[in-house]
């Protein structure tokens, strides 16, 4: 006997609307304790320049001077002095004594202009940094603040999330956000996993599924087991993830540092010996250690120390913020190394969702396309599942009127049955092995007891599909591979609708990672995006690996270079486009910051270089290079490329 879901039909409640993307977080600048210093040391030096100029004696202007060396100084000066505790010698400590220095012989204005200049750039990269975390940790305000917890005698209390523990069972009415990662253990519901997953329609919740913290509840009361720690969640890892990518460096930037080292060194060398020299042979004390402290400073590598990082991590913010979580500054630079990209079909180049693709009415049914979809819309029309949605869905797009239905019946597994214009109607899968070569579902739609039609439904192709593998086309000259473990007929179906010619179906995992070594070895730089936790494998094995996020995909968040929380296929090639500009502005950064010293240090040493233009050229070279590499936080580097004219 087909169990009654509802004795009586209540009316069809709306989807919950669409989950707005998360708040954006813009950490002011003022809140940065680096501003709020360099600040303080800029109108120090400015009150007292203006003192300076105008004639006022020492003693009024000295004190504004000595206050932008303490504000703008004491940060740069402990950590230098603590790197030199470990036998380090930090290019902060180089400009802190080349500042002292050069007030040690009455050049305090030129000496307190180093310091601003210094603090400003210290400030700039401590925003560049901010702002990385910014686009990430907004995604924590999703998370509800409280949840409703029942306790073990059946009673409701409710508990900030922060306190709940493996084992507790929380109660979700409609419209409220889930308040941990957890599984079903009673009632039906709809969640709105689209800022976690990506999927574009409320996900039918049963007991038995799971759910994530920060997704919205939109129909129906659950009962969820929390089956992870708060700080484990979905969402906590993602940020977890990013998070890291501020203290992670690239190969540029571990590059430099290692010959930061040696070259500081060379240059306190250097110093000694445009110091001593000169003296040697008569010159004056004063002119001798003017020209010295010149030299430390036009020389000392700050500028080429701030080349790689800004533009990285400002890469970085700007994917964040149009949903593309790279994990590290490392990752980010590999991404444009890329000149091949690979593919997985269902969740990647595929939606996961179906659509009615063929309408197969049976001869002396009476019914045309129309008809058979209208009736079979009619029986679905109450139902809330995939299926049932597609099918109204398209009888909605056609515009056929869908007639009101009684009785409505639903048996997990087997489909519905209704009441439509006083004769029952049955809609549901066929029986296992009836489906057709090209993988599609097949519904068998029944009147009265009498097949009169079939539908088949697919996997929906990513309307972006087409748009991103042409995309990645462009960027890297070759068209993407398709590495999938259906059948070749969907493969080919698929591959054809998104422009793609090399297609290789029916992988398993081990196999997708044998096709992307054959293509490694074959010299390509492979780039691997896929989505479930059978394309782990191949994330790992490629050289860039870009995981699109959905649900149970939780090694695949761990193993790729790069999430794409909102399932924007698109952004993949997007992404890469904004660390081939990254990795271009590192290398401007690099000339421009070589440029300065080799031009400032020949002046010195050749000719007679002011202090005060050598400070002013050498840390306007600093903050040049920082400057430039904050240009990719801008919305124009990411609309950089077709197909992103669309809000993100």
């Amino acid at each position: 006997m087909v169990a009654r879901v509802s004795a009586t039909l209540t009316p069809r409640t709306a989807p919950p609307s669409r989950t707005l993307p998360a708040p954006r977080r813009r950490t002011r600048v003022l809140a940065l304790p680096e501003a709020r210093w360099a600040l303080a040391a800029l109108v120090a030096f400015l009150l007292g320049l203006a003192l300076d100029l105008g004639g006022a004696p020492a003693w009024a202007f000295g004190p504004l001077y000595a206050v932008a060396y303490v504000t703008g100084g004491w940060e740069p000066a402990l950590e230098g002095l603590r790197a030199l505790r470990g036998k380090t010698l930090d290019v902060d400590l180089l400009m802190i004594v080349a500042a002292l220095g050069a007030a040690a012989i009455g050049q305090v204005l030129d000496g307190a202009l180093l310091i601003v200049i210094f603090a400003t750039s210290g400030a700039l990269e401590a925003l560049a940094t901010a702002r990385t975390a910014d686009s990430v940790r907004g995604l924590l305000d999703l998370a509800p603040a409280v949840a409703t917890r029942i306790t073990a005698d059946g009673h409701e209390e409710t508990v900030p999330t922060s306190a709940l523990a493996v084992g507790d069972v929380l109660l979700v009415r409609p419209g409220e956000r889930i308040g941990a990662d957890g599984q079903v253990l009673d009632g039906t519901g709809e969640a709105d996993e689209a800022t976690i997953t990506g999927e574009p329609l409320p996900v039918l919740k049963r007991p038995g599924d799971e759910v994530f913290a920060g997704t919205l509840n939109g129909t129906g009361a659950l009962r969820v087991r929390v089956e992870r720690d708060p700080a484990d969640s979905v969402i906590a890892r993602i940020v977890t993830l990013v998070e890291e990518a501020s203290r992670t460096k690239a190969p540029t930037q571990l590059f430099i540092e290692k010959v930061e080292q040696r070259y500081a060194v060379g240059v306190v060398a250097a110093t000694l010996a445009v110091f001593a020299v000169p003296l040697a042979f008569g010159a004056d004390l004063t002119d001798a250690l003017l020209r010295a402290m010149t030299f430390m400073i036009v020389a000392s590598p700050c500028a080429v120390v701030l080349a790689t990082m800004p533009p990285l991590l400002s890469a970085i913010a700007n994917a964040g913020r149009h949903g593309v979580l790279v994990k590290s500054a490392v990752a980010m630079e590999r991404l444009g190394e890329i000149d091949t990209a690979a593919l997985d079909k269902t969740g990647t180049l595929t939606e996961g969702a179906p659509e009615v693709t063929d309408v197969s009415p049976l001869p002396g049914s009476g019914l045309d396309e129309d008809g058979l979809l209208a009736l079979a819309a009619a029986a679905e029309h109450p139902s809330e599942h995939p299926l049932a949605r597609a099918i109204v869905g398209a009888a909605r797009a056609k515009g056929l009127p869908i007639a009101a239905a009684a009785g409505f019946t639903a048996l997990p597994g087997r489909g519905v049955t209704a009441v439509v214009d006083g004769r029952e109607v049955r809609v549901g899968r066929a029986e296992a092995g009836a489906g057709r070569d090209d993988g599609a579902t097949v519904v068998r739609v029944l009147r009265d007891g009498t097949e009169v039609g079939t539908l088949a439904l697919t996997d929906r192709l990513r309307p972006d599909a087409p748009a991103t593998a042409a995309a990645l086309t462009a960027l890297t000259g070759t068209a993407p591979v398709l590495l999938t473990g259906d059948n070749a007929r969907t493969a080919a179906r698929v591959a054809e609708a998104t422009g793609l010619t090399d297609v290789r179906a029916g992988l398993l995992p081990e196999d997708k990672v044998k096709a992307l070594r054959e293509l490694q070895d074959s010299g390509r730089t492979v780039l691997f995006v896929g989505d479930g936790v059978n394309d782990a494998p191949a994330l790992a094995a490629a050289h860039s690996g870009v995981a699109m996020g959905r649900a149970g995909s939780d090694l695949a968040l761990e193993t790729a270079d790069a999430v794409v929380v909102r399932d924007e296929l698109i952004t993949v090639p997007a992404v890469v486009r904004l660390s081939r500009a990254a990795r271009r502005l590192v290398v401007q950064n690099l000339v421009i910051a070589g440029t300065f010293i080799s031009v400032l240090v020949v002046w010195d040493l050749a000719g007679h270089l002011p202090l005060p233009l050598g400070v002013a050229g050498h840390e306007g070279s600093t903050v040049l290079v920082g400057l430039n590499g904050l240009r990719l936080l801008r919305e124009s580097a990411w609309r950089s490329g077709p197909g992103l004219d669309r809000k993100g």
